[in-house]
C-alpha cells in the first residue's frame, strides 16, 4: 500500500509540472489517504505482535 501512495505522489507531481492542475490534486489526495491507511494498518500490526507476546 505503501507503494501505491509513493506511485500517486509521483503522479501528482509530474501532473503538476505539466500543468494538469486537477489530476495533481487528485493524484496528490489519493497518495495521502493511502499513506495514512498505511500508518494505521502499520501501527495496528505493531500493537498486535506487542500483545501476542
Amino acid at each position: 500500500m505503501l507503494y501505491w501512495a509513493v506511485v500517486f505522489f509521483i503522479v501528482a507531481i509530474v501532473a503538476a509540472v505539466f500543468g494538469f492542475g486537477g489530476i495533481a490534486s487528485a493524484s496528490a489526495g489519493i497518495a495521502q489517504i493511502l499513506f495514512f491507511v498505511f500508518i494505521v494498518l502499520f501501527a495496528v500490526a505493531l500493537i498486535a505482535r506487542v500483545l501476542r507476546k
